[in-house]
């Protein structure tokens, strides 16, 4: 192949600016056909986005010859479905984070798209952002020394549609697999294992304290790094204000950033301090897709695949099994 046509099947919100448009912007890929189940929201985003063929019905994009590859954005509990469809039709693809609804659902995706030799990709595209890039860069090299421990603090206010009682299906753990934590929780939990490498041992408790829907709202964690390194987190959607702040503690030196603020990564050491300001792509998925682009094309790797995707479902489904 010297192009990789792209067909998505659910293209909501999160295609309008974060993923769609940068199928088209990566070099050798095209989007060339979009589904919804909603044919005239389907049709809508076809025109809007400049796609020469929308489908109502999923398995006729999944069939469509000219379809190489599948970008999965429903909510989770349509991925494992769609993607075995996917496989099914000998194609290459792509699904949102998180990877699906459990563990188990994601060990069954990742052994058959194995079994067919096929590529299975996960939209953990901070792997692939310079910004976080950098602080790799400066873990590898040595910066601060032998990492010790990280710890990441995380709020939010309440939701102005939970407050109401709207129904949101971030919160409906059938739909999603959990609450807030595993939507937005798994983005900040994968990238620490990609910086510091697997987990051997993970504990967590989890509570509803606003009680406004059925997934928890408060979760608290303490985790392992089969290097030695010790994980320590909390993450709160009842809270009266807004943070996100890691800090890796190393030997020499420790470094600071945020997994969703426009914050600056900042390196302390004895001998250097540095703040970077590093901006992400207007498509944020820009480098997540353009790098899925070159290891189709020329094997070249990638940092986010269903292997890596299961750790982090398998992460959070220990830190949830607990409730107060």
């Amino acid at each position: 192949m010297k192009q990789i046509r792209w067909g998505i099947i659910g293209c909501g919100n999160v295609t309008e600016l974060k993923s769609g448009p940068a199928f088209n912007k990566a070099g050798h890929s095209s989007l060339v056909a979009v589904m919804r189940r909603d044919a005239a929201k389907a049709e809508d985003y076809a025109k809007r986005h400049q796609v020469p063929r929308w489908y109502s019905d999923a398995q006729q994009l999944i069939n469509d010859p000219e379809v190489d590859a599948v970008y999965i954005a429903t909510p989770p509990d349509s991925h494992k479905d769609y993607a075995l469809l996917v496989a099914a039709a000998g194609k290459i693809c792509c699904v949102e984070k998180p990877m699906a609804l459990n563990t188990a659902e994601c060990i069954e995706m990742t052994q058959v798209f194995e079994q067919k030799q096929l590529p299975l990709y996960v939209s953990y595209y901070r792997r692939s952002l310079p910004r976080f890039l950098k602080i790799k860069e400066w873990l590898e090299q040595g910066l601060i020394g032998a990492p010790r421990q990280v710890q990441w603090s995380f709020s939010r206010t309440p939701n102005k549609a939970d407050l109401t009682g709207q129904y949101n299906w971030r919160t409906d753990p059938a739909k999603a697999g959990g609450g807030y934590f595993i939507d937005l929780a798994s983005h900040g939990l994968d990238l620490l294992l990609y910086l510091l490498g697997d987990v051997s041992t993970v504990r967590g408790i989890n509570t509803n304290q606003q009680k406004l829907y059925a997934a928890e709202d408060a979760v608290a964690a303490v985790w392992q790094f089969q290097s030695g390194c010790l994980g320590t987190g909390f993450w709160n959607f009842a809270a009266s204000e807004r943070n996100d702040k890691v800090v890796i503690y190393g030997s020499k030196g420790r470094i600071e950033f945020s997994v969703f603020e426009h914050e600056p990564v900042q390196l302390f050491t004895t001998e250097q301090q540095l703040s970077l300001d590093i901006p992400h792509p207007e498509n944020i998925q820009f480098y997540h897709i353009q790098a899925m682009v070159q290891d189709l094309l020329h094997g070249t790797g990638h940092p986010s695949t269903g292997t890596t995707a299961l750790k982090t479902s398998w992460m959070m489904e220990q830190i949830l099994g607990a409730e107060l």
